[in-house]
């Protein structure tokens, strides 16, 4: 009954200063409500960037040139790698166990026309393996054939995109495009793939068969990457460094003793050091908005100081009839104890209703972490109650007969 008879008195003394209570809550609630709302929008990008590695396939392996030079004591990449080649890629489907695909690509920016429209997208000459190896596939018409690989043939199959640049909503299979000055027979339009995950449109792009692109677009010999799919995740870090190995020999680098001329990722790290990228963003902006915490704290330590001293009349009333001191100090820390909970509360009805307007309004992935609702109801109430000890015990340490006298 005690206890019930000193949340009413809490309850009513903190209703009679409504404005002064409103005020000393916005602190707790804004900051609540931000952690709630910033964790929710980074655990949803981690949760999307994971996603869309897992819809290309765990078990990838991304080899691209690179070239090292050392520069004022420092390692840089530098300047255009022609080290990697066709060859090397079937050198590794034939000689790395592990590997059970691989599409070589090589890729350039350029127009594609037709008939006075244009787009500039990414040209991409690729074998028909990365059907396998990138899980892609068209949405209407077909993809090109081996043989259009063999004999270099003039097949294009668009990215939605760059059809819808091009055509609108008019059907492309069928039509003849140009690629600079080569014409080509579009054949597919590739399923919708939407954003990797550094943001880029999978579908901003044109895919030709490789042969063609080196030999009659791209004028080339060496290529832009190799994707390879291992096969298991399992063995994705053996078939990484046997790959490594096989490109140092055929690259004759170990003769010489050179870095490596390319580089090898695989899918697993891309998601560890995106997800790392995610933790790192989410912490610091959970921490930014738990500073609002800190400062509600502030508001409810001023608010409580400034009841201790407007109540000082009754405090010394209370103990001269009889009360004892720790009941002087349980009715204050209750009501700065309610101050921090109501602010909480507050906070995630906020938070909760921020994160739901950002997934209507955005396109943002926003998922609530039920953990960070918990911690900030938690830390809230821990607010109150470490801003409200120093005025509980101020409050209890009255001398009576001071209380009664004062104004």
């Amino acid at each position: 009954m005690k206890v019930v008879r000193g949340l009413r008195i809490s309850a009513r003394q903190l209703g009679a200063h409504r404005t002064r209570t409103v005020l000393s809550l916005l602190g707790i609630v804004i900051g609540v409500s931000s952690v709630i709302s910033m964790v929710a929008v980074g655990h949803g990008a981690r949760q999307e960037v994971v996603g869309r590695i897992e819809a290309m396939g765990t078990d990838l392996i991304i080899v691209t040139p690179a070239q090292v030079r050392s520069a004022v004591g420092r390692a840089q990449v530098r300047g255009t790698v022609t080290t990697l080649t066709p060859q090397d890629a079937e050198a590794i489907l034939d000689e790395v166990p592990q590997v059970m695909a691989a599409a070589p690509w090589a890729s350039r920016r350029m127009a594609v026309t037709f008939e006075g429209r244009s787009s500039t997208t990414n040209v991409q000459g690729v074998t028909p393996d990365v059907l396998d190896v990138l899980n892609v596939g068209t949405a209407t018409g077909s993809f090109y054939t081996e043989r259009d690989e063999l004999t270099a043939g003039r097949a294009v199959v668009l990215g939605p995109s760059v059809a819808e640049a091009i055509f609108g909503s008019e059907p492309a299979v069928g039509r003849r495009v140009r690629i600079g000055q080569v014409p080509f027979e579009v054949v597919g339009v590739l399923r919708p793939r939407g954003s990797d995950i550094s943001g880029a449109d999978q579908d901003d792009v044109v895919m030709i068969p490789l042969n063609t692109a080196l030999r009659r677009v791209l004028n080339q010999s060496w290529l832009s990457g190799i994707y390879l799919r291992a096969r298991s995740g399992a063995e994705m870090d053996d078939a990484a460094e046997q790959v490594r190995w096989l490109l140092r020999e055929r690259h004759r680098l170990d003769r010489t003793g050179a870095p490596d001329d390319f580089e090898i990722q695989t899918q697993i790290e891309i998601m560890a050091a995106h997800q790392e990228v995610g933790d790192t963003f989410t912490t610091l902006v959970g921490g930014i908005a738990a500073v609002s915490l800190l400062v509600g704290g502030v508001g409810i330590l001023a608010v409580m100081l400034m009841t201790v001293k407007e109540r000082t009349r009754e405090i010394g009333l209370r103990l001269a009839v009889g009360a004892k001191r720790r009941d002087v100090r349980t009715q204050f820390l209750t009501e700065a104890i309610m101050l921090g909970t109501g602010g909480g509360l507050a906070g995630i009805a906020l938070g909760l209703a921020g994160a739901a307007a950002l997934t209507v309004t955005t396109e943002w992935a926003v998922q609530v972490e039920p953990l960070s609702v918990a911690l900030s109801l938690g830390f809230a109430l821990l607010v109150g109650v470490f801003f409200g000890v120093y005025p509980a015990y101020r409050a209890s340490l009255l001398d009576p007969v001071a209380a009664l006298r004062a104004e």
